[in-house]
C-alpha cells in the first residue's frame, strides 16, 4: 500500500507539472527553450537598384541588415535607424528637399525580412533625387 500512495503522488505532481508547463528535478523537458530566449526578429533585406532608362548596365545591390546592424550597405546604422523611425516604412512622405524635373527613372527593390515579416518592395521612381527623398537612407549607396 505505501508504494500505491506514493505512486498516486508522483502522479499528481506530474500533471500539476504539464499544467504549469515546469519540470521536476531529475525529468527531461519536451518543451523548446524558452521563447524569451530565442533572438528578437531583425532585418534583412537585399536591397537593388536598376536604372532601366540607361544603356549600360545599371543595376546595383547591397544587403542591409538591422537588430544587429550590418552588411554592405554603406550607411547601415543611418538606414536601420530610418526604418525604425517609419516603423518599417520603406516609402514614405516627401522629405521636403528640392528635386529637378529630370526623367532619369530608377527602380528600387528590397526582398527579404523587415522586422521578421517578409517583404517584397518594387517602386519605379522618376530620378535618383525623388527616390532618395521618399527612402531616406535605405537606397543611399
Amino acid at each position: 500500500m505505501p508504494h500505491l500512495a506514493a505512486r498516486a503522488l508522483a502522479g499528481t505532481a506530474l500533471a500539476a507539472g504539464a499544467f504549469t508547463g515546469a519540470a521536476l528535478p531529475g525529468t527531461a523537458s519536451a518543451e523548446p527553450a524558452a521563447a524569451s530566449a530565442q533572438p528578437a526578429p531583425g532585418t534583412s533585406l537585399r536591397l537593388t537598384l536598376t536604372y532601366p532608362g540607361r544603356n549600360t548596365s545599371g543595376t546595383r545591390s547591397v544587403t542591409l541588415q538591422c537588430a544587429p546592424t550590418g552588411g554592405s550597405h554603406p550607411s547601415a546604422a543611418r538606414a536601420c535607424a530610418e526604418l525604425a523611425a517609419s516603423h518599417g516604412a520603406i516609402d514614405r512622405s516627401p522629405d521636403g528637399r528640392i528635386c529637378l524635373a529630370v526623367y532619369a527613372p530608377v527602380v528600387a527593390r528590397a526582398e527579404g525580412r523587415l522586422r521578421g515579416a517578409p517583404v517584397s518592395f518594387r517602386t519605379r521612381y522618376g530620378n535618383d533625387c525623388v527616390m532618395r527623398s521618399r527612402t531616406g537612407s535605405v537606397f543611399d549607396f
